[in-house]
């Protein structure tokens, strides 16, 4: 059944058509055209669910229910719908690197299916029903019925959105584009409604209703941080951003958004995940606010009126319920550096000086704090302020345009960073993954380790998919095939040969790798062809980065008694 034919219903293999469609044309204007027409003669009870499948989403913005189908769990529930063994499953992994085409496949071929196709409207209530499953049992039961009897093209897009990896070269901006010419509606109407919302479902519905002056942001739905764009020095920084500019200490934490209304508060991570169980000192503080109040801040370690190093803060990450003794192991504070939403006052639009005057007219209650805010004017003050931010154990400084808004989502050149450059490590890579989207078909995700010290023994302490260009992949991924000790289907165990510099922010404790010790945000700064595994750095030189990090920051506690 074609999408319209039918008020009311729009089937998911239509969807999967368009979808395939758009993945098979590299035209981003043809790639829009299509969705757009799509999108023209979905109906709208169903509406809002194709544009956010479109955009990679499942439920709506603010919706806290989530799949809970992890990779190994859909993997078991696709080898037994399928019924295929390890070596059919590692090969269609090989010529596929995709969950979704794996599925569709893999089904394709499965013997004795009696399929019927479904609906847009039908795949909302599954998607439900999979979600509010209290157990992994009953999960997996709903996943295989629904894989059970659908087409293989219905699959592939269920696998699809159910891994978050659609893969057909869409992203959120085509997305906006495709609405804008489906409703007729203007393109920065349809950018900013999104922008405010959250959702690209909902910007659809508004759209089609030509109500896109609407769009508002939602209590309890968190909007998107606005980034910096980082600069290598204090020049870079003035010729950018002028001479005079606002400073404020970048902390060594987790970005947080706290919403605040009535009785109710909640903190949003920086992916929009809800954090509020994780940090109760701060949501009961919160209630305590004299208005109501959508922040965005950061979220530290902090005791003795000094902030510990973010491995501390890492013991609380993901924690529900801490208890007492964790709690007072690692306190925690809320730094606000802006203000989005004052009762029904949105205020992205305003000038930050504005929002910062708001910000400091608020009644901030312990361990709420207000973030650390200078005026300067050149390049001297600064590096000044910039040795002062690091002397308060924090990373480095947030350079701001007084005059700027807030522009959720967006990485522009109204706000930049200033950190301090790290050294590097030279490792080898003993581990690659299949990349996805342009890189599908290299191997662009690798796994690298560092010599225990006198020995042969390698332990690994990170993994990193940036930094190469196209050609460097291609070059390691023939390579990387030819010294592949074990495939494993997504990946690959490699013969240690290849030897990488790898950038990082941070060395911190870890229990996650063999080493003990992860890099945060690694990156490769360059292929070492001029280095054999035997030069490799060693884990000890790995423990001295990490000593020498936390020595500094014991220094510099002992210099300013921060």
């Amino acid at each position: 059944m074609a999408a319209g034919d039918d008020p009311g219903v729009t089937m998911l293999s239509d969807l999967a058509s368009a979808g395939d469609a758009i993945a098979r044309t590299s035209s981003k204007s043809e790639k829009v055209r299509i969705l757009a027409q799509f999108l023209a003669v979905t109906d709208e009870t169903e509406l809002a669910q194709a544009a956010r499948y479109f955009g990679g989403g499942v439920f709506p913005a603010g919706d806290h229910r989530t799949l809970q189908v992890g990779g190994a769990a859909f993997s078991a529930v696709l080898r037994a719908v399928s019924g295929a063994d390890d070596a059919t499953i590692r090969a269609a992994w090989r010529r596929h690197s995709d969950t979704g085409d794996v599925t569709g496949e893999l089904l394709a071929r499965a013997d004795g299916r009696e399929t019927a196709p479904i609906s847009i409207r039908d795949l909302g209530r599954e998607f439900a029903e999979i979600a509010s499953a209290r157990v992994a049992k009953e999960r997996n039961a709903q996943l295989s019925a629904l894989l059970g009897r659908v087409t293989p093209d219905e699959a592939r897009y269920i696998a699809k959105l159910i891994t978050g990896e659609l893969r057909i070269g869409l992203r959120e901006g085509l997305v906006e584009e495709a609405i804008a010419i489906a409703f007729g509606a203007p393109s920065d109407a349809v950018s900013r409604a999104v922008m405010l919302t959250g959702d690209l479902g909902e910007a659809a519905l508004l759209a089609r209703a030509g109500r896109l002056d609407d769009a508002a942001p939602h209590w309890f739905v968190p909007l998107r941080s606005m980034l910096a764009t980082p600069v290598a020095d204090a020049g870079e920084a003035v010729a950018r951003l002028g001479k005079d500019v606002w400073v404020e200490d970048k902390y060594d934490g987790i970005r947080c958004q706290l919403h605040r209304r009535g009785s109710d508060t909640a903190l949003y991570s920086r992916d929009l995940k809800n954090i509020s169980a994780q940090f109760p000192e701060i949501t009961a503080a919160a209630v305590h606010l004299h208005a109501d109040v959508m922040l965005d801040g950061e979220i530290l370690a902090f005791h003795d009126g000094r902030v510990m190093p973010f491995h501390a803060l890492q013991t609380r990450l993901g924690r529900v319920s801490p208890d007492a003794e964790v709690m007072a192991a690692v306190p925690v504070i809320y730094v606000a550096w802006d203000v989005l939403r004052v009762d029904d006052e949105v205020l992205i639009d305003h000038p930050l000086r504005e929002r910062r005057a708001r910000l400091e007219a608020l009644l901030v209650p312990h361990p709420l704090a207000l973030a650390h805010l200078e005026r300067v004017h050149g390049e001297a003050e600064i590096d000044r302020r910039f040795e002062d931010a690091r002397a308060r154990l924090n990373e480095g400084l947030l350079l701001k345009q007084p005059e700027s808004p807030y522009t959720p989502g967006r990485r522009g050149l109204n706000w930049l960073k200033l950190k301090r450059p790290l050294d590097t490590l030279d490792v080898v890579v003993v581990g690659a993954e299949w990349g996805h989207g342009k890189r599908r078909g290299v191997l662009s995700d690798v796994t690298f380790a560092v010599r225990v010290d006198d020995t042969d023994d390698l332990a690994t302490i990170g993994k990193a998919y940036t930094g190469l260009t196209d050609v460097e992949i291609a070059e390691m991924t023939a390579l990387l095939l030819e010294i592949t000790i074990a495939d494993h289907g997504h990946y690959r165990t490699v013969e240690p040969r290849i030897v990488l510099e790898i950038a990082f922010d941070a060395v911190q404790f870890s229990a996650r790798h063999k080493s003990g010790f992860a890099l945060r945000f690694p990156r490769i700064a360059r292929w070492r062809h001029d280095k054999a595994p035997t030069d490799i750095d060693t884990l000890s030189r790995v423990r001295d980065l990490a000593n020498a990090i936390e020595h500094e920051r014991v220094q510099l506690v002992d210099q300013t008694g921060a």
